[in-house]
């Protein structure tokens, strides 16, 4: 681990070490801190990776779950109001390593919360995620498998800085909703035009800062409904990328709950609206664009395969979960995918994903899990699973490990 990460993992320990302290006094105050976290190690095996196509196996730092470690704080205010604040760390338990291209903190925000609603301000879960993770999940026990989630190279990063977030409830939680806005704090491609055409070999780095806590402008909302077992929701959200290029995102989907059964289903929907290409500049600000959402639509745990020049992507899921014993979770989900809009049509095609996990859980805390999925790709010969160069249209990987939540 680097010096400046050890520090900062040392201070978050440090943190908690206060936190109990703090815990401990909460029956005589009006405050409270809670520490909490996920510890999953995985081994997980794919065929057709990398460039020679070899099989891979490896150990991973999450197969069902993130592992992470957070912090809640909440005082009472007095009249039904409370102050909240909520950091989270997220690593890769394999390695002890922070996560990869990501802030040290994954969320970070502080808020009020009274009669009328709340409001958060800082590093926080979009709208998009909100909405499929509380109303229809891949999965009833876990939201989705960390090693494997089609679903999250829809929610645009799925976490979004510089937000500011009102979410708003009926007494009874029927219907939850929330608004959000992100501002962009000149986050442009303007310096780097000024250096063209030179300039252009610090694309990479640029998409990587951006992506590890960056800012780019947001604004969205999520409704949902749920009573009886049954839920229903859908979200909206406009990105506008630091080129201008705006991203229209959708979602819509539900779920039902019945004794030991869990069925599920929905739908997501990326739409980027580029600019008609009539200077060099432009044409650079649409390639610094298209390799940021790229990152958000490829990597192989979002379903991998390349968005090459398509402006659109469609999905469709739908899923069941069965409670076979109070220990044991059963799981199945598909997903078919649809990329359009390449010019040429190299990259437009269909994709579908299948995935089954069997989860039994030793306590409350501790489970351990098995999974196996399946990914194949028809359609444009530039349509394959990931950049190494094998050029790979199929891929099935199998993942077994261990959790325990705190």
């Amino acid at each position: 681990m680097k010096k400046v990460a050890a520090k900062k993992f040392f201070a978050l320990g440090a943190i908690a070490l206060a936190s109990g302290s703090a815990f401990a006094q909460a029956s005589t105050s009006t405050s409270s801190v809670q520490l909490y976290g996920i510890v999953d190690v995985a081994y997980r095996h794919t065929n057709n990776e990398g460039a020679g196509k070899d099989g891979l196996s490896k150990m991973i730092g999450g197969g069902m779950s993130q592992s992470r470690l957070g912090i809640n704080v909440e005082e009472d205010l007095g009249g039904g109001s409370k102050a909240l604040v909520t950091l989270e760390n997220r690593f890769d338990a394999d390695s002890g390593t922070p996560a990869a291209n990501a802030p040290f903190f994954q969320l970070a925000h502080v808020g009020l919360q009274g009669p009328y609603g709340r409001l958060t301000a800082g590093r926080q879960w979009n709208v998009l995620f909100d909405v499929v993770t509380s109303t229809y999940a891949s999965f009833p026990y876990s939201p989705y498998m960390e090693a494997y989630k089609p679903e999250l190279g829809m929610a645009m990063g799925a976490r979004t800085s510089n937000m500011l977030k009102y979410t708003f409830a009926t007494p009874d939680r029927s219907f939850v909703g929330s608004l959000q806005y992100s501002f962009d704090e000149n986050n442009d491609t303007k310096a780097l035009e000024a250096g063209l055409p030179a300039s252009a070999a610090q694309v990479p780095a640029y998409v990587a800062g951006t992506l590890n806590g960056g800012a780019w402008q947001t604004a969205g909302g999520y409704l949902r409904y749920a009573a009886n077992g049954f839920a229903l929701g859908g979200g909206y959200m406009r990105t506008t990328l630091p080129g201008g290029t705006d991203v229209d995102a959708w979602t819509l989907g539900g779920s039902y709950r019945t004794g030991p059964w869990y069925f599920s289903t929905g739908y997501g929907l990326n739409k980027a609206k580029y600019a008609a290409v009539t200077s060099p500049v432009q044409g650079f600000r649409n390639i610094v664009d298209r390799a940021l959402l790229g990152q958000f639509w490829a990597g192989q745990t979002n379903g991998g395969f390349q968005p090459g020049d398509a402006d659109k992507r469609q999905m469709f899921k739908v899923g069941v979960g069965y409670q076979l014993t109070p220990q044991l979770n059963l799981g199945a989900h598909y997903f078919r995918g649809k990329q359009s809009g390449s010019v040429n049509g190299t990259s437009n095609g269909n994709v579908n994903f299948y995935v089954a996990v069997a989860d039994y859980a030793f306590s409350k805390r501790t489970d351990a899990y098995f999974g196996v999925d399946h990914t194949s790709i028809s359609g444009g010969s530039a349509l394959v699973l990931d950049g190494s160069g094998g050029n790979a249209r199929s891929r099935t990987g199998v993942t077994m490990g261990i959790r325990h939540r705190f």
